[in-house]
């Protein structure tokens, strides 16, 4: 099995309850990805001069790719604090990323894993997920097996798909617990179903080493607990396993 997987730098945009917030930022959104940048950008300066939030993220993302403007990191970096100001999460994990990487603001691994924490506490799946890397790894902080598992836990339950596989990993492996094959064969399916052929492939070695009746109870808790997270009442594996 792959070492785990990088963090990921995918960010989405969350849509404000005010209906006229709202029909701003999806005409901004869908302007952006059709590639009329102009159009987005006059958008999203309405509503980031307004202070929406996440009107302020998404004009940051466009600053921070160079979409429409000079790529400028450092105004993404400001976007996003403002953002952050406001409490939005998007906004906390864009802003992170910047600080991880040193983009636009000084390299500071401790205030990124501050911001991924805020992010993460806000039930964002891709900050638990990178605060799970994290802790892996030892990047920034030490090596914590458990809290990475924690922060994968968090993110699996959020039908997060990395997370997922790399919770199936560290079953695997046993790294800070003693190794399952069964937990590394149900969370492998349940990323499998979400489309991962890393995971798919990782599954097919977990079955070569189980036998024919492992295997059909491992599936039929994985479809029990991949059926709980579509619904959004997964609260972790100890109401499953």
């Amino acid at each position: 099995m792959s070492q785990f997987n990088f963090k990921t730098l995918l960010l989405a945009g969350i849509l404000l309850s005010s209906p006229f917030a709202h029909a701003g930022l999806e005409e901004g959104i869908k302007a952006a990805n059709e590639g009329e940048f102009a159009q987005a950008l006059k958008e999203f300066n309405y509503l980031a001069d307004k202070g929406f939030a996440p009107g302020i993220y998404e004009l940051g993302k466009l600053y921070e790719g160079g979409y429409g403007v000079t790529r400028d990191y450092r105004k993404a970096a400001q976007l996003y604090q403002q953002g952050v100001a406001k409490n939005h999460p998007d906004s906390m994990f864009a802003l992170a990323v910047l600080y991880d990487e040193g983009n636009g603001v000084k390299l500071d691994k401790q205030m990124a894993i501050k911001l991924f924490e805020q992010a993460a506490n806000k039930n964002l799946p891709a900050a638990q997920f990178n605060l799970g890397v994290m802790y892996a790894n030892g990047d920034g902080v030490s090596v914590d097996y458990e809290l990475a598992k924690t922060w994968y836990e968090k993110a699996a339950a959020n039908n997060y798909t990395l997370a997922q596989f790399n919770l199936a990993l560290m079953y695997f492996e046993g790294l800070g617990m003693p190794k399952n094959l069964e937990k590394s064969y149900i969370w492998n399916t349940i990323a499998e179903y979400n489309g991962s052929m890393q995971a798919s492939h990782s599954r097919k070695l977990d079955e070569q080493k189980m036998l024919p009746k492992e295997v059909e109870e491992a599936k039929e808790k994985a479809d029990a607990i991949y059926t709980r997270i579509l619904a959004g009442t997964y609260a972790g594996e100890g109401r499953l396993f």
